[in-house]
């Protein structure tokens, strides 16, 4: 791989890699069953150079700052590199939020330009919002001929002969803008530098290395941290090859494995748990005695694999398990939300190991991972090189808020120094999760809950739940406010975190058959992982501050007792 000490910004590494290993396959795209592209690292660069020469001849500068809404594909990737090869900050929106969203998010990063895949402009376009659009030029990706963009460019046709002038950037510079919530609240844009990517990318590939023939299995959105880092700048840096895949329909995911001989993927819980639901479906449609032979053989796997996995005398152990992924699978690699420790488990029995890796958006990607020696299913790994984590204020059982430092962590949040002053304590990140370091003196962490007022979803999307609110503005009563229900009782304990609504009714007021009708059908505007859980109905008016803001610390705290969690009641 590269050796990324040498280099200032992302842009130059990157420019290199495409340099360095031009023979090599670096992107292939997969639609389901069908491949759409395969590309060189020569192809790539051949491919990035005119809309490189494009932005130049459209006044894009070195610091000014451009969007990309996309789905995983290969103009996602030539797009992001070709920001970063005129000196550009990159801002990754998720294109699964509202049009209403990216036009909010848009306006708050001050982007310049946008590259849009077309389904999404069109629904941008559609938009009441739409006369707020900020952006100065928006290239679309995919759109039909004859379609009208709106005054977009066709980002096909958006291109310049000539050799673009490489911008060169250094390490303190801005290199992305991530946004670590939606917009109905605040929205927290997380300022990170080249540093920080160069820095945590080699503290990854320093535990697991890519080189040329590896090949990552792309799943997770590329404007996700993991995939941006784990799927983008990772492999190349290291001349290996990503593989995106269109879809997360478990069959194509299954047939992804064998047809590309994968080396490495990224998952969030909910992919992993499928996986194992696929595998126990076939376990269980196994003869007795085929069963009772998988068994012993699964059994003398874990046996000789207790201390550290052996991946090659696994697949010989469990040849036809192994096949099912490929034959060359080395890790899956999970993070982004709480996982079961059964589920690690599982797999690592089969000879699969699966490594945890605990994170935040503003810590760029991963602070912790483990490195498989010994493999530990219910810890979220060791502190990765250049990190240091330490508890804050522990309690009797060691349990206390996880902070972290190193070079990773983002500089501040976008135009908030307020909230970047709550966050970053003389250096330190405030994560807002507590956890314990385990006791064998490993220093493996366990994460056990959640302090601050958010909640996670299997998906490893992260869920505030002022950012709800919006949706319920106008609700017939007093006054309400939202809240993680781990925030107002801390269980000590992830997975199966819920949104609790917290009424204040009118004087006389009574809670009726209309009133839950009303929220019942509130709560259906939003995606399944936003829904709130139960409501509960508070008998005392909420403390405010002398602007009428509610006083969410002082109301929680009132909430926060025994009595008031048994009067909560599903939606």
């Amino acid at each position: 791989m590269l050796d990324l000490r040498q280099y200032a910004s992302l842009g130059a590494a990157l420019k290199d890699a495409l340099e360095r290993w031009p023979n090599e396959t670096c992107l292939i795209e997969a639609d389901r069953d069908r491949e759409k592209a395969r590309l060189t690292y020569s192809d790539f660069r051949e491919l990035a150079r005119p809309l490189c020469r494009a932005l130049e001849d459209a006044d894009f500068k070195a610091g000014d700052r451009a969007a990309i809404i996309m789905t995983n594909q290969s103009k996602w990737l030539i797009s992001a590199y070709s920001i970063f090869f005129c000196g550009g900050v990159l801002v990754p929106l998720d294109y699964k939020l509202s049009a209403v969203e990216h036009l909010q998010l848009l306006a708050h990063s001050k982007a310049r330009f946008l590259v849009v895949e077309y389904y999404l402009w069109r629904a941008i376009t559609q938009s009441p919002e739409f006369s707020k659009l900020t952006v100065e030029i928006v290239l679309v990706t995919e759109a039909p001929a004859g379609a009208d963009l709106r005054g977009a460019y066709r980002w096909e046709e958006f291109k310049r002969k000539g050799e673009p002038q490489f911008a060169t950037r250094q390490r303190a510079d801005t290199a992305c803008i991530v946004y670590s919530s939606g917009t109905g609240g605040r929205p927290k844009g997380c300022v990170l530098t080249h540093d920080s990517y160069l820095e945590q990318c080699a503290s990854l590939t320093a535990w697991y290395p890519f080189w040329p023939g590896v090949r990552y299995l792309s799943i997770l959105p590329t404007n996700h941290a993991i995939d941006f880092m784990v799927g983008f700048v990772g492999p190349f840096v290291c001349g290996a090859c990503v593989v995106h895949l269109r879809t997360l329909r478990p069959e194509f995911v299954r047939d992804a494995f064998v047809r590309y001989r994968i080396t490495y993927v990224s998952l969030v819980p909910m992919v992993l748990k499928n996986l194992e639901r696929g595998l126990r479906a076939k376990f269980a449609e196994l003869k007795p005695a085929k069963r009772m032979i998988l068994d012993r053989l699964i059994g003398l796997n874990k046996m000789l694999t207790r201390a550290r996995p052996h991946v090659e005398f696994s697949r010989r152990l469990l040849p036809q398990v192994h096949r099912a992924f490929g034959g060359e699978l080395r890790a899956l690699i999970v993070g982004g939300a709480f996982t079961e420790p059964s589920t690690l488990q599982f797999f690592y029995d089969l000879g699969i190991p699966v490594t945890c890796g605990y994170g935040l958006t503003e810590a760029c990607t991963a602070v912790t991972l483990n490195d498989l020696k010994p493999f530990r299913a219910d810890t979220v790994g060791k502190p990765l090189p250049g990190t240091e984590v330490r508890l804050l204020n522990p309690d009797g059982d060691g349990i206390g808020e996880v902070a972290v430092r190193s070079r990773a962590v983002m500089s501040h949040y976008l135009d908030d120094p307020e909230q970047t002053a709550q966050t970053i304590v003389e250096g330190w990140l405030l994560t807002g999760d507590q956890g314990r370091f385990d006791v064998d003196g490993r220093g493996h962490l366990q994460l056990v809950g959640r302090k601050k007022n958010m909640i996670v979803t299997e998906g490893g999307k992260n869920i505030y739940p002022e950012d709800i609110e919006a949706v319920f503005d106008g609700l017939p009563v007093k006054e309400f406010c939202m809240f993680a229900a781990n925030y107002l009782w801390p269980q000590k304990t992830l997975g199966n975190e819920m949104l609790v609504l917290v009424l204040r009714l009118e004087q006389n007021q009574q809670f009726d058959d209309k009133l839950r009708e009303e929220m019942v059908e509130r709560n259906r505007r939003l995606a399944d992982f936003k829904r709130v859980g139960g409501y509960l109905v508070w008998e005392k008016d909420f403390p405010r501050t002398a602007s009428l803001k509610i006083k969410r610390g002082e109301l929680a705290a009132e909430i926060g007792v025994d009595a008031a969690r048994a009067g909560v009641v599903g939606i």
